[in-house]
C-alpha cells in the first residue's frame, strides 16, 4: 500500500499541470497575498454532507480536482485516509494520500515531509484535506524541529497562495490559527479556573487563517464555548470563531467567511471587552457573542455579519414571554445557543448561566457566572417557521461566583 501511494505520487508529480510550487510567504502575511480558500470544519463530518464536500471540490477546481490527502493526525492513517479518499471521490475529486504519519507503520513522517516528489505533487494540487485526530502530529511532522517549514509545508502555502483550497475536520480545523489548542484538559472549567499554560495547553498551529482570529472545532456539540476566552486573552487575540460537528466554515480570500452544513457556529469578539486585573479570578466585561447559522456570512476585517437568504428580523409580536432565562450548566453541550435562542425569541433582555464542577473537583466551591443581554446592537433573525435562528452581538460578561460546599437539603 505505502509503495503504491509513493507511486501514484511520483506520477502526478511528473504528469500533472498547473504552476510550479513558489516559495511560501511567512504565516504572519499570508492572509493579504492568499487567493485561495479555507474549508474548517468543526469534525464528525459525515460521509453524506454534500454541501461541505461539494464545496470543497468545488474550491479545488470542480470534477476531477486533484485534493491531496494527510491523514498526519490519525490514530489508524492507512484507514482513514482510505476512508476519506472514497469520500472525496464520490464527490467528484481525484484524490492521493500524502503518507505523511508518526502512526504509519513503516514511514518517517519528518523525513517523507521533506521528500521533493511529495512536496510536487502537493504543490501541484489543486487542494488539501487534512482528517481529524491528534493536532500536534500534523505540526510535529510538517515543522522541522527547529521549527522551519518542511518542504511540503512550503507546498501547501504555495498551493493556498495561487488559489487551492485547504481543509481540515477536528484536528485538520485546529490547525488553521497561529495558535491552537495542544492537549487542554478535556473540561472547560480548569482553563477558566488556572489559566493557560504555553506548550501544554496550547502551542503554535499552521497559521493557514491568519494571525487575527483563534479557531476551535466539536464546538457546541461538546460545549466548548468557553474555553477559547483565556487563549484569546492570553495570546491577545480579539476574535474566535468556534465551529460545531458536521458543520464548515469556508474562509475566502477576501476574508468572507460562509457556513455551510449542519448547524452552525459561534463567534466570540472581544474588541470591546475589558478585564478587572484587580481580581485574582478569571473575568470579563462587555464581549460580543453571536451565532451563525447554516447560510449566514461574517467578514473577519470588518466584522459584519450577513443573515442566510431565508432569514427575517424577529419581531417584537413573535416574542415570547419568560419569567426568567436561566441555565445551571452553561458550558453543557448546546446549553449556550439554547439559552442565546430563548433569549431573543422572548421579551427578556438578560439570561443567565452558571457552570461549576463537581465535588470530588478541585476547588468545586468556585465557579463563575456568565449574564447575556441585548444591547443596541444586537440583531436577530429566524426562519418563517421560526426553528433557526441567526444572533448577532449580544453582550456576555462573566464573573467568578462561589457556591457554599458541601451542599445541604433543604429538610
Amino acid at each position: 500500500m505505502l509503495k503504491r501511494w509513493y507511486f501514484a505520487l511520483a506520477m502526478l508529480a511528473a504528469g500533472a499541470g498547473g504552476q510550479a510550487a513558489e516559495p511560501a510567504a511567512p504565516a504572519a502575511g499570508a492572509p493579504a497575498a492568499v487567493k485561495g480558500s479555507l474549508v474548517i470544519i468543526g469534525g464528525g463530518l459525515r460521509a453524506n454532507n454534500a454541501e461541505v464536500y461539494q464545496k470543497i471540490v468545488a474550491l479545488a477546481g470542480g470534477k476531477g480536482a486533484r485534493i491531496a490527502v494527510f491523514p498526519t493526525a490519525a490514530g489508524t492513517p492507512q484507514r482513514e485516509a482510505e476512508l476519506t479518499a472514497a469520500n472525496l471521490k464520490r464527490y467528484g475529486a481525484q484524490p492521493f494520500v500524502v503518507p505523511i504519519a508518526p502512526r504509519l507503520a513503516g514511514t518517517d513522517a519528518r523525513r517523507a515531509a521533506d521528500d521533493p516528489a511529495l512536496a510536487e505533487a502537493v504543490g501541484k494540487a489543486g487542494g488539501a484535506f487534512f482528517t481529524g485526530g491528534d493536532q500536534a502530529r500534523i505540526t510535529g511532522a510538517l515543522r522541522r524541529v527547529d521549527g522551519s517549514n518542511t518542504a511540503v509545508l512550503d507546498a501547501l502555502w504555495a498551493m493556498y497562495r495561487r488559489g487551492g483550497v485547504i481543509a481540515g475536520t477536528s484536528a485538520g480545523a485546529a490547525i488553521m490559527s497561529s495558535t491552537m489548542f495542544y492537549d487542554p484538559p478535556l473540561d472547560v472549567l480548569p482553563l477558566l479556573k488556572h489559566g493557560v499554560v504555553d506548550g501544554k495547553d496550547v502551542a503554535p498551529g499552521l497559521g493557514f487563517v491568519g494571525d487575527d482570529v483563534f479557531i476551535d472545532q466539536h464546538f457546541l456539540v461538546r460545549g466548548r464555548f468557553a474555553r477559547m476566552l483565556p487563549v484569546m486573552l492570553a495570546k491577545g487575540y480579539t476574535l474566535g470563531l468556534g465551529i460545531d460537528e458536521n458543520t464548515a466554515a469556508v474562509v475566502g480570500p477576501s476574508r468572507d467567511v460562509s457556513i455551510v452544513g449542519y448547524r452552525g457556529a459561534l463567534v466570540l469578539d472581544l474588541a470591546g471587552a475589558t478585564v478587572d486585573k484587580a481580581k485574582p479570578d478569571f473575568n470579563l466585561s462587555n464581549a460580543r457573542i453571536s451565532y451563525l447559522d447554516s447560510g449566514d456570512r461574517f467578514n473577519l476585517v470588518n466584522r459584519a455579519y450577513s443573515p442566510g437568504p431565508d432569514k427575517e428580523p424577529l419581531k417584537n409580536i413573535d416574542r415570547e414571554h419568560r419569567e426568567s432565562i436561566f441555565t445551571t450548566d452553561i458550558l453543557g453541550n448546546t446549553s449556550v445557543v439554547n439559552l442565546l435562542e430563548k433569549l431573543v425569541d422572548s421579551d427578556q433582555q438578560r439570561a443567565v448561566g452558571i457552570a461549576f464542577d463537581g465535588p470530588a473537583s478541585k476547588s468545586p466551591e468556585r465557579g463563575f457566572e456568565f449574564t447575556f443581554t441585548r444591547v443596541p446592537d444586537t440583531r436577530e433573525y429566524a426562519t418563517n417557521r421560526e426553528d433557526a435562528y441567526s444572533i448577532y452581538r449580544i453582550r456576555m460578561d462573566i464573573r467568578p461566583v462561589k457556591m457554599h460546599q458541601p451542599l445541604y437539603s433543604a429538610d
